[in-house]
């Protein structure tokens, strides 16, 4: 049976104080409870929505991840479908669930952190209807927090549809008539592709990303990066520093193909009023609905710890902020390429457990416990 509640009344500690407070029950939170339940260490995960998974249960239906099953574990459990297939949002989202029901990781649903102060003990976090303080926090809400859209979304009428790629779910949700989509990153291109099978499409790409097959010579494109050892290059190396600059890389989905199958690429959008959008190339269309794959920004406006911040961002290294007790965890490229990927967030989750260990602080009381069994390595 799980330990996961509908709000802290059953969480673990019943005066809401304890070893560390995880934020967010996704595959960052997850990962770290795993490892913080093996050090002994009394803890809660606090989440916000209804359920463990829900960010990816609320994204569009079509969605799969572009990393095969064996690069999808999280530790102690392997993703439960064969090799080189590709889980869809939902056996994500399932995979979560169960994760954190085999090991009776202790997850407080529906409640969401409004605010996190400093205190002379360590920290104070509250949510609607309880406060929780511990010596040691760690922050894994993601990167994928806020839907981005630029401010010319504001010139377009209100008779057009518009939508965020976060909240778009299927062809069948759009009014009938052509589509821009405006981003050319993988979410942009995958809901193109779907999208043209019932209505012209156009899109609109800022930035050209470098697009990488999804096989090479029989074997999946992480295979590869795996053994290459691109997926540890580190965020402050030469080579790391080169990638970061190139930007995010498109995987298994080719422009030409999308040419192909008639989606038609314009330039950066440079304007909208009305009906009508502008390009860099100083051409016009007439667009009735727009999705907006523009990606997302970080909300820790919730943090008032002003410390940890600078020029509005948290300052961490590896994770670890300038204020002690207060960590970050599932960022991209928070140490390397895959920091932020669900199969690779574990090791920077054990970097930073280590660093919890070690720094003490908790009262190491009535230890959490995580089933043991079947699902260890």
């Amino acid at each position: 049976m799980t330990q996961q509640t509908r709000g802290p009344r059953d969480a673990p500690s019943p005066d809401r104080l304890v070893d560390v407070v995880v934020v967010g029950a996704g595959q960052a939170g997850l990962a770290m409870a795993w490892l913080l339940a093996r050090r002994e260490l009394r803890f809660v995960v606090l989440e916000a929505a209804g359920d463990v998974g829900r960010s990816w249960r609320d994204r569009w239906e079509s969605l799969r991840l572009f990393t095969p099953a064996q690069f999808d574990a999280l530790p102690g459990m392997a993703f439960p479908a064969p090799a080189d297939t590709y889980p869809g949002k939902d056996a994500v989202a399932d995979y979560l669930q169960s994760y954190a029901s085999a090991f009776g990781v202790p997850v407080a649903l529906d409640s969401r952190v409004l605010r996190l102060d400093r205190t002379a003990e360590g920290f104070e976090l509250r949510t609607a209807d309880a406060v929780w303080r511990a010596p040691q926090v760690v922050v894994a809400t993601g990167p994928f927090q806020v839907p981005a859209v630029p401010p010319l979304a504001a010139g377009l009428d209100a008779a057009v549809t518009q939508v965020h790629s976060a909240a778009y779910r299927h062809p069948a949700g759009l009014p009938d008539g052509p589509v821009l989509v405006v981003g050319g990153g993988n979410s942009g291109l995958q809901i193109a592709e779907e999208l043209i099978g019932t209505r012209p499409v156009d899109v609109a790409v800022g930035t050209s990303l470098p697009v990488l097959p999804q096989r090479i010579l029989g074997r999946d494109l992480f295979w590869w990066l795996t053994r290459l050892g691109a997926m540890r290059v580190t965020a402050d190396s030469r080579l790391g520093q080169r990638m970061q600059a190139r930007g995010e890389f498109v995987i298994g989905t080719d422009h030409r193909r999308l040419q192909q199958a008639g989606v038609r690429f314009r330039p950066r959008l440079t304007g909208a009023e009305g009906r009508t959008v502008r390009f860099a190339d100083d051409s016009i269309l007439d667009v009735g609905v727009v999705v907006w794959a523009t990606g997302y920004r970080t909300d820790h406006t919730w943090i008032q710890v002003p410390e940890a911040f600078r020029d509005g961002r948290i300052v961490h290294r590896r994770g670890v902020t300038d204020v002690p007790g207060l960590y970050v965890l599932g960022l991209p490229w928070q140490h390397t390429r895959g920091s932020a990927l669900l199969g690779f967030v574990h090791e920077d989750a054990a970097h930073l457990a280590e660093h919890i260990s070690s720094a003490g602080g908790g009262r190491r009381a009535e230890p959490t416990a995580i089933r043991s069994g079947q699902h260890h390595p």
